[in-house]
């Protein structure tokens, strides 16, 4: 796990060694074990390094193999480099490190663009043939690692966040307003390749791009799975079976291929207390647990202790739990946004941020339950989805997620900001893509795919990658998320949601645990706003660079701070906190306009 950045020239200039350098530094956090840098006139690379496989020099990077005529930066993990390995040895490919990272330059050499249909794992990559002078650049399937780009007439840069971006400079951060659109109907995601600045491009998940030296960049989707009936189906014994056989190969997968221990971040829900349960049958002793719990409000509890200490009790973890005061939160929370990539809306990007600092003193490597929810139906708003019977596929769908309708965005933002109903025409669009029988076949797709990507997933990545932690999501493992994509909507909903999972996990897990409401990472100061928080987010709406920049309508941030717990989304976001952490990650990334 690492960070990467790098700049390719179009002009015949050389790359600006300075802005890699400036790009580098900020990447430090997410690689704290090395840092390199390579140039080969048009091109630049730099790299940050968190040491998980072969823990030797020989896997540092940028890593060039000059017989290939290759260089690398990449950032992720290839669960099945060691099979790879030995296939690319019987085609006569020599090794000098022991680690994933010479496997995918031996790959693109072997397989050219078609090395990715041989990955499986999580990964951000380039790959500069300095012979061709042509440039490769990936995104894993399902967008775990990001990978951020800004394209001019003169050049690309790329990088593991948009701070690395903006610190290279030269970037364009006049705000898109179809990427304003999405942050505030899509509770907080912005679909690839929007970002919120016009100037920042994301590669989207399943991508990849060539660009060569003069600068014609060839985009193409190398992935997409279908949400469609196996041809001979199976019975409901038949799919638990295979569900279980797939959850259990993907979490020993993840265990196996570190050359650290590996702990489990253990929130107390059924998706992490189930990686703790499956890491026990497959025979893994000396498990770490970690849990982390906030004060309650008088709505709602701050910790799940009670849930994960019973599970860390019956096998005998090394449990850690952190219980931070609101204080603690109020006080580190600029330094959790100033480590967002991108706005995020999720109360719990903070509470991972704080859990991460916990855990990153203790070990270099989690597994975490992002992800199970989308796969296997586990929101409460996709029983509403499915109950809905009236209108087109994305009414049913905007009905019960969208975080403003159209006119109320309208009303929230000032006439300049406005526009069209960007959402609504991408929703619709996703949702009609072939290859889904039922709506909420493409309804859990979309998760999957798409909004995923930008809100749990990317808020993990980020949260921990602060502190040179590296988190791994099973269940988005690509076999599991095919096969689950295969399963009748009806089973994977049944009993309120995640069926197969909750089957899987009797016996193995408490009934209390199994059978409690569906749980969110608890942080309540910052759902049900008031005291020290109210007057935080009071401060930056009404500060003047918020006033200057001009996108919120002033009566409409005054009838939230009035009311500030009456005005929650569908999904139970709170709206004020949308606008304030918006706005202060503006102003924590110095933009002033």
């Amino acid at each position: 796990m690492c960070g990467i950045c790098g700049e390719l020239r179009f002009d015949g200039e050389s790359a600006d060694l300075g802005a890699i350098q400036r790009m580098t530094a900020r990447l430090e956090r997410r690689g704290p074990d090395h840092g390199g840098s390579y140039s080969d006139g048009l091109l630049g690379f730099g790299h940050r390094r968190l040491s998980i496989i072969d823990l030797s020099e020989h896997a540092n990077q940028p890593m060039v193999d000059s017989t290939l005529s290759l260089a690398l930066v990449f950032n992720g993990t290839i669960y099945n480099y060691r099979e790879l390995r030995e296939e690319l040895r019987g085609k006569g490919y020599a090794f000098f490190s022991h680690g994933d990272s010479e496997v995918i330059l031996k790959a693109w050499h072997a397989w050219g663009e078609d090395c990715v249909d041989h990955l499986q794992g999580m990964f951000a990559f380039a790959v500069w043939d300095y012979g061709k002078k042509q440039l490769f650049m990936v995104r894993d399937r399902l967008g775990i690692k990001p990978f951020y780009y800004s394209l001019t007439k003169n050049r690309l840069r790329f990088a593991s966040n948009t701070q690395a971006l903006l610190a290279g400079g030269g970037v364009d951060t006049s705000i898109d307003p179809v990427a304003l659109h999405h942050q505030f109907t899509l509770h907080g995601v912005v679909p690839a390749p929007h970002t919120i600045f016009n100037g920042i491009r994301k590669l989207a998940p399943g991508h990849c791009m060539v660009l060569s030296e003069m600068g014609e960049p060839r985009m193409r989707r190398y992935w997409s799975f279908p949400a469609t009936r196996l041809e001979k189906p199976l019975s409901e014994g038949e799919w638990l079976e295979a569900i279980h056989d797939s959850l259990r190969y993907a979490v020993r997968k993840r265990n196996e291929v570190a050359d650290v221990p590996v702990g489990v971040l253990l929130s107390g829900g059924l998706d992490s207390s189930l990686l703790v349960a499956l890491l026990a049958e497959t025979g893994v002793s000396d498990l770490r647990t970690f849990s982390v719990g906030f004060e309650d409000q008088p709505e709602e509890k701050g910790s799940e202790f009670e849930y994960s200490d019973p599970v860390a009790v019956m096998y005998d973890t090394r449990h850690h739990k952190y219980l931070i005061p609101n204080d603690d939160v109020l006080k580190r929370l600029p330094e959790a946004v100033d480590n967002m990539a991108e706005p995020m809306f999720g109360q719990d990007a903070v509470a991972f941020f704080l859990l991460g600092e916990q855990v990153s003193q203790q070990i270099k490597v989690v597994q975490s339950g992002q992800g199970a929810d989308e796969v296997f139906g586990g929101y409460f708003w996709y029983h509403r989805m499915l109950a809905e019977t009236q209108g087109e596929p994305v009414e049913r769908f905007a009905k019960h997620y969208f975080d403003r309708d159209h006119d109320e965005f309208l009303h929230m933002v000032n006439p300049e900001f406005g526009g069209e109903d960007h959402t609504h025409k991408l929703i619709a669009q996703l949702l009609a893509e072939p290859d889904a029988d039922t709506f909420m076949d493409a309804v859990l797709r979309l998760d999957t795919s798409t909004l995923i990507v930008d809100d749990p997933v990317k808020r993990v990545d980020n949260m921990t990658m602060a502190w040179g932690l590296e988190a791994r999501v099973p269940f988005l493992d690509q076999g599991l998320v095919e096969l689950a994509a295969r399963c009748p909507p009806e089973l994977k909903l049944k009993e309120g949601g995640k069926y197969p999972l909750k089957a899987m996990a009797r016996g193995i897990l408490p009934d209390s645990v199994i059978d409690r409401p569906k749980g969110y990472f608890p942080m309540p100061a910052l759902k049900y706003v008031r005291g020290d928080f109210l007057e935080f987010m009071r401060d930056i709406l009404d500060s003047q660079v918020a006033r200057e920049r001009g996108i919120f309508r002033r009566e409409y941030i005054d009838m939230l701070m009035a009311a500030p717990e009456m005005h929650h989304t569908r999904i139970q976001g709170s709206k004020l906190w949308h606008i304030a952490v918006f706005e202060y990650w503006l102003q924590r990334q110095e933009i002033s306009r």
